[in-house]
């Protein structure tokens, strides 16, 4: 039987595997989303308490922050993706959009830096720009 030899590369994040989550995202599909992610991953969210966001740890958390986005967008997208690659580490652009349920709108820039394991990302830090919701009149 064939032995499959693991190479460098088989660790570092691809153009293509930014994009299934990307893709994931905007299908608002969670286990779809959290294949792409380490057991042990962290989401750092753009906004919380903390210096750096609020942090999640974990898959049954980073499943929770990200149920709770949806609950709160629930049309939420991410278009305009754009990937950069260094080495273990990768950054998608994108732009956000989506309503809540009070109508308000949301239409913001933001940022991912990702941090890969064995090939799949550890550690998602999000960044977006601050801009008030536009009311639904």
């Amino acid at each position: 039987m064939a032995q499959t030899i693991k190479t460098a590369t088989d660790n570092k994040p691809t153009i293509a595997v930014l994009d299934g989550f990307a893709n994931a995202f905007n299908a608002h599909d969670v286990n779809r989303i959290l294949s792409f992610m380490t057991d042990d991953c962290v989401f750092q969210a753009s906004a919380g308490p903390d210096v750096d966001g609020e942090k999640f740890t974990g898959k049954e958390a980073v499943r929770k922050a990200f149920e709770d986005v949806f609950k709160t967008y629930p049309d939420a997208k991410w278009t305009n993706a754009r990937h950069f690659i260094s080495g273990e580490r990768a950054v998608s652009e994108w732009t956000f959009t989506g309503t809540k349920e009070d109508g308000s709108k949301v239409e913001v820039t933001g940022c991912d830096l990702f941090t890969f394991r064995d090939g799949k990302i550890a550690i998602k830090n999000s960044y977006r720009k601050n801009r008030p919701a536009i009311s639904k009149t």
